[in-house]
Order: C-alpha cells, then sequence, then structure tokens
C-alpha cells in the first residue's frame, strides 16, 4: 500500500475517531458513535498492517489472531456490573505496551537520528515509557480495588506526598544519567525508573478512596491516551499521536467534570490525595437510629397514591440486573398517569454513565432520565422516592457531616422527599465504608431483599391492581 494511500486511510480513522467522540456525549447517538469507532480502528489497523514498514506478517498473525479471539470472548462475556474492571485492565495493556514499545525502540535505535533529532527522541522514549508504567500499575490496582481484590479504602502512608516528591525526583535524576549515556549505556537507569513509576503508580491509586474510584478510572483513561500518544512519537507514528491525543484530552475533560460535579479537586486527583481532600479527621463511618422496615405490599401502596415518583438506581440495581423491572414499572406507573422520572448521580455505579447504559438496554426513555443537577431540586415536592441499590450517592453525611470521609461530596438529595423507599440486602455501608444517616431517617423505609426479587414483586403487584379495575367494569 502506497504512503499516499495509508495518509488517506489514517485521515479517515481520525475523522470517524472524532465523529465517534461526539456520538458518544449524546444517549441517542451512542450507539452511531460506537459504530464510528469500530470501523475507524478497523481502518487504522488495515492501513498499518499493509504499510511498507510491516512485512513479518506470520508474526503478525501469531499476535493479532489470539488477541481478537481472547478480546471478542472476554467482552462478550463481561456483564455491565463487571465493565468498570474491565475497562481498568485494559487501560493497563495499553500502559504496558508503550513501556515495552519505548524499552524496544531504545535497544533498537535509528542511526539516522543525530543531533537534537536523537535527543528529542530519547526524551519521547523516557516520558513514554514513565506514563506508560504509571498507567500500567496504577490501572491493575485500580482494577483490584473495583474487583473487592484490594481494600476499597484509601492507603494513607506517613508522609505519602513527600514520598511521591522523591520518586519524581529520583526519576528526573535517572532522566539525566539516561540521556547522558552512550549508545544503549541508559538501559539500566530506563529500568530503574520504570520500577519507580510503576511503584508511583501503584501509590497514587491505592491512597484514592473507593467513592472516587469513578473518577480515577477516567483519569488512567486520559493516562492511557497519553501514553499511545507517547508510544505514536516514538513509533513516528501520526494516527497513534492523534488517537492518543483524543482520548488523552477527552479522559482529562471528563475527569475536571466529574471533579466539579463532585465538588473535588481535580489536581488533588492527580497527586492521588483525591480519597482523603473531603474528611477532616477521619470521620465516623457508623451511623445509628431506628430502621423503619416496610413490604412490597405497602411499597406498591405508595406508589399508587403517588403523583410524582423519582427513581434513584446505584451499583445494587446493576449487580441485580433489576432494570427491565424497573422500566415495566415506571411503563405501568405513567400509565396510571404518575409523574416518573430517574435521578442519577455522575459517578452511580462504578464508572460514569454505567447507570445510563442499563437504562437505555431496558428501553427506558431518555427524556426523563435526569441529570443530578437537573432533579436535585425536585426532591421537595416528590411523593415517592425509590432508592434502588444506592447508598454513597445519596447519602446526606456528604452535607451534614464535614468530618465525614465524603464531605463535600453533592449527592442526590433523597430524604427531602415525602416517602423514600430504599431497596438494599441489607444495612452495610457502601462502596466508600461510609454508614448512610439515611436509613434511620423519619421518612425514610427499608425495602430488604434482593432488588430484581423485589422489582418484579411490585411489578407484579401493580400489574394485578392495573388488572383489577378492567375486570371490575367487563
Amino acid at each position: 500500500m502506497s504512503n499516499n494511500l495509508i495518509t488517506v486511510a489514517y485521515l479517515a480513522a481520525i475523522v470517524l475517531f472524532i465523529l465517534s467522540l461526539g456520538g458518544l456525549s449524546n444517549q441517542e447517538s451512542a450507539k452511531r458513535g460506537n459504530l464510528y469507532g469500530i470501523i475507524g480502528m478497523i481502518l487504522a489497523l488495515v492501513a498499518t498492517a499493509f504499510s511498507a514498514q510491516v512485512t513479518a506478517y506470520s508474526t503478525l498473525a501469531v499476535a493479532v489472531i489470539p488477541a481478537v479471539l481472547i478480546g471478542a470472548t472476554v467482552a462478550s462475556r463481561v456483564a455491565m456490573t463487571s465493565m468498570p474492571e474491565l475497562v481498568a485492565i485494559l487501560h493497563s495493556f495499553v500502559g504496558l505496551a508503550a513501556v515495552l514499545v519505548g524499552v524496544g525502540n531504545y535497544l533498537q535505535p535509528d542511526l539516522t537520528l543525530t543531533g537534537v533529532e536523537e535527543t528529542i527522541h530519547l526524551i519521547e522514549i523516557y516520558i513514554g515509557v514513565f506514563i506508560g508504567a504509571v498507567t500500567f500499575t496504577g490501572s491493575v490496582v485500580a482494577f483490584g480495588k473495583l474487583r473487592a481484590i484490594i481494600s476499597s479504602k484509601p492507603l494513607t502512608l506517613p508522609g505519602r506526598h513527600l514520598f511521591n516528591i522523591a520518586l519524581l525526583v529520583a526519576t528526573v535524576v535517572l532522566g539525566v544519567f539516561f540521556m547522558q549515556a552512550e549508545g544503549t549505556g541508559g538501559f539500566v537507569p530506563l529500568l530503574a525508573m520504570s520500577a519507580i513509576a510503576s511503584v508511583l503508580g501503584i501509590h497514587l491509586v491505592a491512597a484514592i478512596g473507593g467513592a472516587d474510584m469513578p473518577v480515577v478510572i477516567s483519569m488512567l483513561n486520559s493516562y492511557s491516551g497519553w501514553a499511545a500518544a507517547a508510544a505514536g512519537f516514538m513509533l513516528s507514528n501520526d494516527l497513534l499521536i492523534v488517537t492518543g491525543a483524543l482520548v488523552g484530552s477527552s479522559g482529562a475533560i471528563l475527569s475536571y467534570i466529574m471533579c466539579r460535579a463532585m465538588n473535588r479537586s481535580f489536581f488533588s486527583v492527580i497527586l492521588g490525595g483525591f480519597g482523603q481532600a473531603a474528611g477532616k479527621g477521619g470521620g465516623s463511618s457508623e451511623a445509628s437510629g431506628t430502621v423503619s422496615e416496610v413490604n412490597v405490599d405497602e411499597t406498591v401502596e405508595l406508589l399508587g397514591d403517588a403523583q410524582s415518583v423519582i427513581i434513584t438506581p446505584g451499583y445494587g440495581m446493576a449487580v441485580a440486573q433489576a432494570q427491565h423491572a424497573v422500566s415495566e414499572i415506571t411503563k405501568l406507573l405513567s400509565d396510571r398517569g404518575v409523574s416518573v422520572r430517574f435521578g442519577i448521580h455522575p459517578v452511580a455505579g462504578r464508572l460514569p454513565g454505567h447507570m445510563n447504559v442499563l437504562l437505555a438496554e431496558a428501553n427506558v426513555p431518555y427524556d426523563i432520565v435526569l441529570e443530578m443537577d437537573e432533579i436535585n431540586e425536585d426532591f421537595s415536592e416528590t411523593d415517592v422516592v425509590l432508592v434502588i441499590g444506592a447508598n454513597d450517592t445519596v447519602n446526606p453525611s456528604a452535607m451534614e457531616d464535614p468530618a465525614s470521609p465524603i464531605a463535600g461530596m453533592p449527592v442526590l438529595e433523597v430524604w427531602k422527599a415525602r416517602n423514600v423507599v430504599v431497596m438494599k440486602r441489607s444495612m452495610g455501608s457502601g462502596y466508600a465504608g461510609v454508614g448512610n444517616p439515611l436509613f434511620y431517617k423519619d421518612n425514610t423505609q427499608m425495602l430488604f431483599g434482593d432488588a430484581k426479587t423485589n422489582c418484579n414483586a411490585i411489578l407484579g403487584r401493580l400489574q394485578e391492581t392495573s388488572a383489577a379495575p378492567a375486570l371490575a367494569t367487563a
């Protein structure tokens, strides 16, 4: 394939990637955006495979075919509840790829580069390996936290910020030795820096609390983009540079938006102090009081008497896969003239947009799915709020307890409604490990049990009560 044809293919792929990002910004166009991204990536892979630089097709086939089969198998089998973990581990692969590309580039230098060009290339290698190593280990730790292999509580080592600074200083010092080395003599400083960057990645993410992991995943997405861009510079591949820059910048913008929505500092995310910035003095993770329980029939009665209902889903709904029953409940109530809407917190679930995807999968109309800022003022005028598997995102201690680990984080103010029904398996704390005073408020009633079982039971009772008047008329 000629260089001109490859350039055209790359330009087309870049346009498709930009259209993909544009499509993903809106629920109605998200499916089309995904399709653009798939076509763009296929075009990019085919153009690169048939470029003049690629000649060992047997080696390429040995690498690509198993990778395609493994990727397709894993992606088809993973549940939506496990999607955050999958995203985190995929980010780690991008970081590891950047490290391997950098090391390979250094051990097989381009002899045509001299002077300033050689210096710039070495800087590209060093920075690319650094970003890749931080992304790799940070993403692995994020995977462990999301998978509950590692505790979701933030790791608060004494003098942790000084430790991070010391690691960065060591990275710069090793960089000086790396740049001064002749030939491949800087391989040892490069490996040493890789080890230090790996430790830095582990520590940065380990220091972040569980409630803030969705923002961390978004930030790691940005890191993986910059790692890909760095690999593009090392390989002199314009498409990889542009694609990495698109991913890196969009991930950073999303992280910034989420930080603003959660009243967090964007820079503290990068510096690993994100999980503890809110709480002062540690705060109590426990809440106490008298709990009022409610059964399915009583919940149906509350819904039957309501004129306005807001449903606030969380990770518990995703785990139980209750979204389809919730969608049917919404249709039944709407047919009765009840105003039903959904309130979505920016970090509901464990990945940005997690709840939106689940509700779209269940065919819930987009126009009744509202963001936190759009719906928070309406809770005080709402008859019933159904909290389905949410915990940290509806925790009033974020606003009422300055010492809480989640203090300052905006939450869905569900407790302002006339009646609140919370569906949970137990009284356990959320992913952040913080007790929830909402459960003990006078207008809150707990409906214990599996969310899908309870939602199906509510749906059945609503269908029965809807059918009864029709039978009586007949």
